[in-house]
């Protein structure tokens, strides 16, 4: 199985990439779904509120919204926790526009299992940040997220992830590479640990960086695979826009 997962790893390495390229993949045993974009040339944006301010909440939402500009979604997912209201639970930057501010400190539940961090996205490339890193170097996003706990920290996993865990969910998030080039966004087939998840990132993928997106609810949207996932309203999403044909 991870002869397999190497030989598709290549296989993205060797040729072009399209906006991005989706694929199913085991590693270690669990089933993930994986997202590659190339972060030097798709548009990848956030969303969370449409032009008038109301919640966007669902993919097809955001498709028809970029039907009015020409533009469709190719690639989505859910990008960071959010209150019942659905509003951000921590730094959230959209389009050059700050709607939540960066919360730094520990707190309840998975986003303050510090370290936690954010995704920011810059032209032309994307990288995931711990969130003391982020305020010291304080970098011009165009678009960020604020979510946690990281996953793998300067390709180191997470310290308090315990590799014998019993707790298991759906989880999905983000490893970007130290160049900011590569995205890669996963979630997982079936339930598995944050030890397990981390691992995935930097054991398999190589990425140094990882952050946690969500999990029970994570939520993903791949024509490729045929993946248009519904539910609940979500709050942040991330996507990348294409144009319409």
């Amino acid at each position: 199985m991870i002869r397999r997962a190497l030989l598709l790893l290549w296989a993205f390495a060797a040729t072009p990439l399209m906006a991005q390229e989706c694929s199913d993949v085991e590693f270690n045993g669990n089933g993930f779904t994986m997202c590659e974009v190339d972060a030097t040339t798709a548009d990848l944006r956030l969303f969370l509120n449409d032009a008038d301010g109301a919640l966007l909440g669902q993919f097809g939402a955001i498709d028809t919204m970029l039907a009015e500009q020409g533009k469709r979604l190719s690639f989505a997912m859910n990008a960071g926790m959010y209150h019942d209201d659905r509003s951000p639970v921590g730094y959230y930057l959209e389009n050059g526009t700050e709607v939540m501010h960066v919360v730094p400190n520990p707190g309840p539940g998975n986003f303050g299992l510090v370290p936690n961090g954010v995704f920011c996205l810059r032209q032309g490339r994307a990288d995931v940040i711990e969130t003391h890193a982020f305020l010291g170097a304080a970098p011009a996003c165009v678009y960020a997220s604020q979510s946690g706990p990281m996953l793998v920290i300067d390709g180191e996993l997470h310290p308090r992830f315990l590799a014998d865990s019993t707790s298991r969910y759906v989880r999905n998030g983000v490893g970007t590479s130290a160049d900011g080039s590569r995205a890669v966004f996963v979630m997982s087939r079936g339930r598995v640990t944050f030890h397990e998840f981390g691992s995935f990132f930097r054991d398999l993928l190589g990425l140094p960086n990882a952050l946690y997106f969500d999990g029970n609810i994570s939520r993903l949207y791949a024509p490729q695979l045929g993946r248009n996932d519904a539910g609940f309203r979500m709050g942040p999403m991330v996507g990348v826009v294409v144009d319409a044909q």
